[in-house]
């Protein structure tokens, strides 16, 4: 697997994005009428898949990335869950309610597989080590002793 650099890079997020903007659009459209609730949870729940995947990539350890994918494959759950509430609401009709489903389903699918990736990845980024830490300290130390000359 090639070097990630950017959680923009992962296809799981990619996708994430591509659903949030497509029921974005959805939602604006004014068929969601003034339920609000329901409005707040199905965005909060689709942000939150594509923003535990940023957060994750970006605390720099595989274990609190492995985390916030678990948190981030809830989300998607959740948002399937939502998605059948705006279905029996007539807010969607089934074609959209199958569609958004089935985007769900792969972005899921998307993050499970990353995070089997991770978990069994002899290459692991760890956000602390003891040689990345003593260099720190090194540099602070040569920082703080030039602010004394």
């Amino acid at each position: 697997m090639a070097t990630i650099e950017r959680f923009e890079q992962i296809i799981s997020w990619k996708e994430a994005r591509m659903l949030n903007k497509n029921l974005g659009r959805l939602i604006d459209s004014g068929r969601f009428k003034s339920s609000y609730r329901l409005i707040n949870q199905i965005e909060g729940s689709a942000g939150s898949v594509m923003d535990n995947i940023a957060e994750g990539f970006e605390r720099g350890g595989n274990k609190e990335f492995i985390q916030f994918l678990y948190i981030a494959k809830g989300s998607c759950g959740e948002l399937r869950s939502q998605f059948y509430r705006a279905l029996d609401r007539n807010y969607i009709t089934q074609k959209e309610f199958n569609e958004f489903s089935l985007h769900a389903m792969k972005i899921s699918s998307l993050i499970q597989k990353l995070r089997a990736y991770l978990e069994n990845s002899p290459e692991k980024r760890v956000k602390y080590n003891r040689e990345n830490n003593l260099l720190n300290f090194l540099n602070l130390l040569n920082f703080l002793n030039k602010l004394n000359e």
